[in-house]
């Protein structure tokens, strides 16, 4: 066995891939979901994540693999998400695991004992942390799969990937990892994206898409409870150049008036003349929970009346789709 899967003889790391594409407040209950298992989770967006299992295995008495079970039932019952489960005694070799499993889902456990051999007939560039350009450089020398990478002195593959990279090749290969799972939540952000079929120079329809994307993103944040303290806007256009700013807002707030208010005034910033745009982004920013914000006290009736539909418009739409009320401007069609 070598030094690395030695010194760790249980397999307590596990790596979590869910579907490509996930949308962000599902892949944020999906750690949640994790976060039941165990403490110690870090977030890999958009769409992974490692799990240090040692405190877990110890409280519930089972071994990774039963939890990467719990963890598939619980996404596919709670969530309708199947997720990829690959566990073992370090981040590299966990991570290999969960990218060897074919989708949608499924779990494929590694102990200590069989890294050397499970890793040896791998193809270099299914190791995690191996990148294309290095896989490439490694089969040039007639280093096609991890166990000729592993049998190879590590100072000759430094020469051939560089210093870092190829002590770190090297050591991979043969199972070793010495990275620690790190807690780390997902950033306090959460994004909205429209692309433009066409290269667009409507100011109507660029100004409508911005609204549909007010309300997503408005909706988004009162499903999960929170408030954004600000907006970022990100204009794409043609030629690859981008536009990008950001604004606080008067207050905390998850409600489309806020929001669009704001965000009107961030893209009457950007002065727009005839820029031919390819997408737009607006991102909240600085989110916090909704019962952290204070309500104020309002006496503007039109406003209060808004915040009433707002609400059923909510329910209208959790019951039948997101799609089941849009704004009346987003039925311009965007060229």
């Amino acid at each position: 066995m070598e030094a690395g899967t030695e010194a760790r003889r249980v397999a307590s790391v596990m790596h979590v891939r869910c579907p490509d594409r996930l949308p962000e407040d599902v892949y944020r209950q999906v750690l949640e979901q994790l976060a039941e298992l165990s403490p110690v989770v870090q977030a890999l967006p958009p769409s992974a994540a490692l799990v240090e299992l040692k405190g877990a295995l110890r409280y519930h008495g089972v071994d990774g693999r039963r939890l990467g079970e719990v963890l598939r039932v619980r996404t596919i019952s709670r969530l309708g998400v199947d997720v990829r489960v690959g566990t073992g005694p370090s981040v590299t070799v966990a991570a290999t695991a969960s990218g060897q499993i074919t989708e949608p889902g499924g779990i494929l456990a590694i102990d200590p004992g069989q890294v050397t051999d499970w890793l040896g007939p791998l193809p270099v560039e299914a190791l995690h942390g191996i990148g294309p350009r290095q896989a490439q450089v490694l089969r040039d020398y007639g280093i096609h799969c991890a166990g000729l990478l592993a049998a190879v002195p590590p100072a000759t593959v430094q020469r051939l990937l560089g210093g870092r990279a190829g002590r770190q090749a090297a050591d991979r290969a043969r199972g070793i990892d010495p990275r620690p799972v790190t807690p780390r939540a997902l950033p306090a952000s959460a994004s909205v994206s429209r692309t433009f079929l066409r290269h667009t120079l409507d100011g109507a329809a660029v100004r409508a898409a911005l609204l549909d994307l007010v309300v997503t993103l408005a909706l988004q944040l009162r499903g999960r409870g929170q408030a954004a303290r600000g907006l970022t806007l990100t204009l794409r256009f043609a030629g690859g150049t981008t536009w990008e700013k950001t604004r606080r807002l008067p207050e905390a707030s998850a409600h489309d008036d806020d929001l669009r208010t704001l965000a009107y005034r961030l893209i009457d910033a950007a002065g727009l003349q005839r820029g031919r745009l390819t997408g737009i982004t607006l991102k909240g920013d600085d989110l916090v929970a909704a019962d952290r914000v204070a309500e104020q006290i309002s006496f503007d009736g039109v406003r209060e009346a808004r915040l009433v539909a707002e609400e059923v418009s909510d329910r209208i739409r959790a019951k039948f789709g997101p799609g089941a009320i849009r704004p009346a401007t987003t039925l311009l069609r965007v060229s």
